[in-house]
C-alpha cells in the first residue's frame, strides 16, 4: 500500500515539474510571441531557442501524459513559423509591404498558438485537439 502511494506522490510531482517547465516555455513563446506583432518590441530570438532546447529535452519526461501534446505542439509552433519566415523572406526583402504582411500574419498565428496552448494547460488538457 505504501509504495502505491509513493509512486502516485512521485507522479504527481513529475507531473506538477512538466507542468512548470511547460509554462516557463510557454511564457518565454509569448514574450517573443507579442513582441513580433508588437512594432519596435524585438526581443532577442535567443528566447525562442531556449524554450525550443527546454521543450526538446523535456519532452521524452512527458511522453504518456495529457502534457505530451503540449510539448509537441511548441515545437511544431516554433519549427512552422521559422519555415514560414524564412519561406517568406524573399518577399519580404524584394518586396517589403507584401513581406511586412505575411510576417504579421505568421505572428499572429503563432501568437494564436501560443495562447490556445496555454489555455489548456491551464484547464490540465490536451493541446490540439476538439474541446
Amino acid at each position: 500500500m505504501a509504495d502505491i502511494i509513493d509512486v502516485e506522490v512521485k507522479d504527481d510531482q513529475q507531473a506538477q515539474q512538466l507542468k512548470t517547465i511547460g509554462w516557463v516555455s510557454y511564457l518565454l513563446h509569448l514574450i517573443v510571441a507579442v513582441a513580433a506583432v508588437v512594432p519596435g518590441a524585438q526581443p532577442s530570438i535567443a528566447l525562442l531557442i531556449v524554450a525550443l532546447v527546454i521543450d526538446l529535452v523535456k519532452k521524452p519526461d512527458a511522453e504518456g501524459t495529457w502534457q505530451a501534446s503540449h510539448f509537441s505542439w511548441r515545437i511544431r509552433s516554433v519549427l512552422w513559423a521559422g519555415v514560414l519566415y524564412l519561406v517568406t523572406l524573399p518577399l519580404y526583402l524584394l518586396l517589403y509591404l507584401p513581406g511586412a504582411i505575411a510576417w504579421l500574419v505568421i505572428s499572429v498565428w503563432f501568437l494564436y498558438r501560443i495562447v490556445r496552448g496555454m489555455v489548456d494547460m491551464n484547464a490540465s488538457r490536451p493541446v490540439g485537439f476538439p474541446r
